[in-house]
């Protein structure tokens, strides 16, 4: 399988090639340069299979340049009970994402897909610690060191900072928006004393930080010299990851592979919705996919008007859903690009004019018509109140206490389901990483793992940074030249083809030595 850019990048890479890097070298995202179709016949044979298998199969459709033999074990280590250990009463930790049902509304079945079972109590765990196995592995199989530089509004950090603390060649350096996350998203970032994790805390909002990493990602002699990766949903590994847990979803949630099945994704970055977007694509019978949104309603907006609104920092409200407090959808340009017929000479134009006057406009085009005819796109958001309002009714009709984030999927799938068709909605989280919000909607402290308890009385460590671009690569300049002899003197960003073989020993045995 090669990888194109949505904005017209030569299809000449494979995945190994696209994984450490983020961006395209044109700014454009990746992207195969096909969807791989999924027979029926061979989605009947799917169904029955663990989520490593399942993962192990969907993987090797996008991953030519890793032979099986290598994959294989490398997904096996990533989805395990070991791994997936935070599942809670009434589940089975083997199912890595069990399905909840929580009962019969309007005639169809209102399911919950446990995605939070991870280390760090997220959704993101699912993509981020295949990112994980895949980074230490290619990066030792060429002989490379990695500088992943990310932006996060809460869990996607923690996610990533989980997944690469104590991997050799990683160094992970995360940008959060200072005082918007919660206490106990803050804590289980901050609280990690590895040396190679660098929280950077800067005065601003999510986009704030996005936009700082892709501004570096932009200046590709910087990426180059401080070889500088990504693990933030514009790379593609991740969204690959994501395409997985739908197809389980949909074999938990149906009898026989003639059902469909309606998933609602609360969704701030776009990410996560993308990959259910794809695994349409490949042929799983999804009838809608509901793109839940809070107050920050910028995906909202465009499903519903085909106006693509970004806001400025002052005009992200920072809400009781944190994770979603996002105005600027970095992964909307994947679904633009398969829209617009996969021509990317448009796709380009319309993010362009995003970046010159903050938004384009589709509406009355044959485009915007195929959103919901042909994707099977549609969108709902909701407030503080509807949120807590959710929760408490979930809580109250089915027992379940679920994050806000959740919440609003709850609240958005409510108005669009569909007597026969199964709605799945999406858990982001577990509820105890919002304690605060669960406590003003119920009255009562949601559960913890073992695992979390405790968490925001450990020491703490974090950069205090201004908001600025030069402020954030001298600071990783600063701290690379720090163990610059250990850099050396391994084979960090070396043109091997280059070096001389008796060098590339001597080079190796002083760098093991260091050790």
């Amino acid at each position: 399988m090669k990888y194109i850019s949505t904005r017209g990048h030569a299809a000449n890479e494979q995945f190994c090639d696209i994984l450490l890097g983020g961006l395209a070298p044109d700014g454009g995202l990746y992207l195969p340069e096909h969807y791989p179709q999924i027979s029926k016949e061979e989605l009947a044979s799917m169904r029955h299979l663990s989520y490593a298998e399942l993962a192990f199969a969907i993987f090797s459709k996008f991953v030519s340049d890793i032979a099986p033999e290598e994959l294989a074990p490398l997904v096996s280590k990533t989805y395990a009970p070991q791994v997936f250990i935070n599942a809670r009463a009434g589940q089975w930790i083997e199912d890595i994402t069990p399905l909840t049902k929580l009962g019969k509304e309007k005639n169809t079945t209102l399911s919950l897909l446990g995605l939070s079972n991870g280390p760090t109590l997220a959704f993101k765990d699912m993509a981020m610690q295949l990112l994980g196995s895949l980074f230490e592995y290619v990066l030792h199989k060429r002989g490379q060191t990695l500088n992943i530089l990310g932006a996060t509004s809460g869990d996607t950090g923690s996610a990533a900072e989980y997944a690469m603390r104590g991997k050799q060649g990683v160094n992970v350096f995360m940008l959060t928006p200072k005082g918007k996350m919660s206490p106990f998203q803050t804590a289980q970032m901050y609280s990690l004393q590895d040396e190679n994790i660098f929280n950077i805390a800067i005065d601003g909002v999510f986009d704030d930080a996005q936009d700082i990493v892709k501004a570096v990602s932009n200046d590709h002699a910087y990426k180059a010299e401080h070889c500088i990766g990504t693990v933030n949903s514009i790379n593609w590994a991740r969204v690959m990851a994501q395409v997985v847990y739908y197809f389980k979803g949909y074999f938990a949630a149906t009898q026989s592979n003639d059902d469909k099945v309606s998933f609602t994704v609360p969704s701030g970055n776009f990410g996560n919705v993308c990959a259910g977007h794809i695994a349409r694509q490949m042929g799983l019978p999804i009838e809608k996919l509901v793109v839940a949104t809070n107050e920050n309603n910028v995906l909202d907006e465009f499903f519903k008007t085909g106006v693509y609104r970004v806001r400025a920092a002052n005009d992200t409200h920072h809400t009781s859903s944190p994770s979603m407090d996002i105005s600027k959808a970095s992964n909307f340009e994947r679904f633009m690009f398969d829209l617009m017929g996969r021509n990317a000479e448009k796709t380009r134009q319309l993010f362009e004019q995003v970046e010159k006057t903050g938004q384009f406009d589709i509406s009355g085009t044959p485009e915007f018509a195929k959103i919901r005819e042909q994707y099977g796109f549609v969108s709902g958001s909701s407030t503080h109140n509807q949120r807590l309002l959710a929760i408490r009714e979930v809580y109250q009709d089915y027992k379940q206490i679920i994050d806000p984030h959740t919440a609003d999927g709850v609240f958005v799938a409510f108005q669009y389901l569909e007597a026969g068709v199964p709605m799945v909605v999406l858990e982001t989280a577990q509820a105890a990483k919002f304690e605060a919000t669960i406590e003003q909607a119920l009255g009562v402290k949601p559960p913890r793992p073992d695992s979390s308890k405790g968490i925001e009385s450990l020491p703490q460590r974090v950069f205090d940074l201004p908001n600025s671009v030069d402020a954030i690569k001298q600071f990783i300049h600063t701290q690379t030249q720090k163990h610059a002899w250990k850099w050396w003197l391994s084979p960090h960003c070396l043109e091997v083809g280059r070096a001389s073989e008796h060098m590339i020993v001597v080079l190796s045995f002083l760098y093991n030595w260091t050790e």
